[in-house]
């Protein structure tokens, strides 16, 4: 006991020593402007000792159980040994500030709850440069968010990409702060009607947003399109040819011409399509669909080649005979093969043999005697010999 009372400076007895030892404790508030703010006194061990709360100015708003300061916001929630809880409504900036809870002890001890009130800020703003922007070129857009505590933050998405801002702080004459973002970048068709969103975070509000969308200018995205004939343009047939052209604003003009050439004679323009009769090969040639609005000129091409009335009759002839073609090469190769085949063989199977007056030939002493061994009775003795392949 002399040890602890030492380090306190307390009497050596030994309830003095319990009470230097109950432990008084209390939270700090966040609350937002016009809610209710809850301040919880709590007493570890308390002896009976007295808990009261006071405001910043030090005024007594609760001894025990008991309100002397005279403002009905404040209401008892609990009140016991171990706890003197107090609800404060309608909390205004003017709450704000360092309230004490105090324990009526030798000697007193005192706990700190401040009281911060978080006002959010207005709804925010978003304003861009101008309200349409071309292709290509950069936007700028600003939000603001005014009047809060503390100051809020900012945010932007694109679509569902974030962009990074550069953000400015004031703070006002009142300790309120404006916060402004300003948002710039390049802008493509792709991001015409992509709404762009500010998002405020703030701890007083959620979900706090503006949002505004992308209007982009864009010189016209240009296709021609075959409606006729299908496959094969050939003589005498007619053609269509559709000119397809997007863009912002809608295209105002769309021209057809031949490149390097005059249409022909019998081409036909109508809207956005160009009918050609009775085709020929004079009509050969690339034919190019201009579309323009006030943003800039496009165009795409078409190369007219024109074949003959029976080019889709002879395509398959032609594959006929390559077939015959092909079918003679095998049968041809497939015979060479077998009169190398055949010579090489009886190459190898040649011989001598004698006719059938030679036989005997070889046991006569002399050439009477060889005619009368023969069979046949020839007369040819000479020794024949026959090769055959």
């Amino acid at each position: 006991l002399k040890s602890i009372c030492e380090v306190f400076h307390c009497p050596v007895i030994g309830f003095a020593v319990i009470h230097q030892f109950q432990n008084l404790v209390t939270d700090n508030v966040e609350v937002v402007e016009g809610d209710v703010a809850v301040i919880s006194c709590r007493v570890k061990n308390n002896d009976d000792s007295v808990i009261q709360l006071l405001n910043p100015n030090r005024q007594t708003i609760y001894f025990r159980d008991v309100r002397p300061l005279k403002d009905a916001r404040f209401q008892l929630v609990n009140f016991s040994d171990n706890e003197l809880r107090v609800s404060l409504s309608n909390v205004s900036l003017s709450d704000e500030g360092r309230y004490v809870c105090q324990l009526y002890t030798d000697p007193p001890q005192e706990a700190y709850a401040d009281i911060t009130v978080l006002i959010p800020p207005g709804n925010p703003i978003i304003e861009s440069r101008e309200g349409q922007v071309i292709e290509g070129n950069e936007t700028e857009m600003t939000c603001t968010a005014m009047g809060s505590k503390p100051a809020a933050t900012i945010r932007w998405m694109k679509g569902d990409k974030e962009l990074q801002g550069i953000s400015k702080v004031e703070e006002t004459y009142d300790h309120m702060f404006t916060v402004t973002s300003q948002l710039r970048f390049i802008v493509t068709k792709e991001d015409d009607g992509v709404p762009v969103v500010c998002i405020v975070d703030h701890p007083a509000v959620k979900d706090f947003q503006a949002l505004t969308y992308l209007v982009v200018h864009y010189k016209p995205e240009v296709k021609i399109i075959v409606e006729f004939p299908d496959g094969l343009p050939r003589e005498g047939q007619n053609m269509e040819l559709s000119c397809q052209a997007k863009g912002k604003p809608h295209p105002q003009q769309i021209n057809w011409v031949k490149v390097d050439d005059d249409l022909p004679s019998h081409a036909l323009i109508t809207g956005t399509d160009l009918y050609i009769e009775n085709l020929n090969k004079t009509y050969n040639g690339t034919y190019r669909c201009f579309a323009a609005n006030s943003v800039g000129e496009s165009y795409d091409d078409y190369t007219l080649y024109v074949y003959d009335s029976r080019a889709g009759e002879g395509a398959p002839r032609a594959v006929d005979h390559a077939v015959i073609g092909g079918v003679v090469a095998v049968v041809v190769f497939a015979m060479l093969c077998l009169l190398i085949i055949l010579g090489r063989y009886f190459a190898r199977h040649k011989g001598t043999y004698f006719t059938h007056e030679a036989k005997g030939a070889d046991d006569a002493a002399d050439a009477d005697t060889a005619i009368i061994n023969a069979e046949g009775g020839h007369n040819n003795s000479d020794e024949k010999k026959e090769y055959y392949i």
